[in-house]
């Protein structure tokens, strides 16, 4: 099933970096603090699409897994959301993209299946989801530049499996180039000033890409 992506646009799409952005579809409306926050911090030229998924759990997992929380499984749409993103973008910017939570997963993910994007920013990524130490443990990434984020009181978290977030993220750091990655820790849990921080890890990217 080819997943519908509703768009939002911020910018001019003649800059030359391109920032993309999956969400949900509540949060489209959230793009826009990322895109405001960025344009005050940076003297780059940007434009940010903001693409927003009908179905979190289906179009943003990697795979198909079991409920982590509730009742809701995981179905492992994010190649075919990859796919219909890919077309939109076109081949002569520099191409940033970005995630919170899942879709910084998916953020992290994409930048190992395909070298079109520069940089991602994978800011609270779920790198606790089932296989994704297994599957990046024999992988290198094939973007330049990648940003990590995770707040730091998101491993104190109750559920098990959330709770490893920290050590996965440690050990995900662990395995990356340090002159091309960084890993910042920020106060506070998992839903703290997930925009902002969104726009800072783009603000990262746009620093070491010239």
């Amino acid at each position: 099933m080819k997943p519908v992506l509703k768009l939002r646009t911020f910018g001019s799409p003649g800059a030359r970096f391109w920032l993309i952005l999956p969400v949900d579809a509540e949060e489209l409306t959230a793009a826009e603090e990322v895109y405001t926050a960025v344009v005050a911090n940076s003297t780059k030229l940007v434009y940010l699409l903001a693409a927003a998924v009908e179905d979190w759990n289906r179009d943003l997992s990697l795979w198909e897994a079991p409920p982590v929380f509730g009742k809701v499984p995981f179905s492992g749409g994010a190649e075919a959301t990859r796919n219909a993103l890919l077309p939109l973008l076109p081949e002569d910017k520099t191409l940033l993209l970005g995630g919170y939570s899942l879709a910084g997963l998916f953020a992290l993910w994409t930048g190992y299946e395909t070298d079109r994007f520069a940089g991602v920013a994978a800011v609270s990524p779920s790198v606790w989801y089932p296989g994704w130490l297994d599957y990046i443990r024999t992988r290198t990434p094939k973007a330049k530049r990648i940003y990590l984020s995770l707040g730091d009181r998101e491993e104190l978290a109750k559920n098990r499996v959330l709770a490893s977030v920290g050590d996965c993220i440690r050990a995900q750091y662990a395995l990356l180039e340090p002159n091309t990655a960084t890993l910042e820790w920020n106060p506070g849990n998992h839903f703290r000033d997930p925009w902002q921080r969104t726009a800072r890890g783009f603000l990262w990217l746009l620093e070491q890409l010239q």
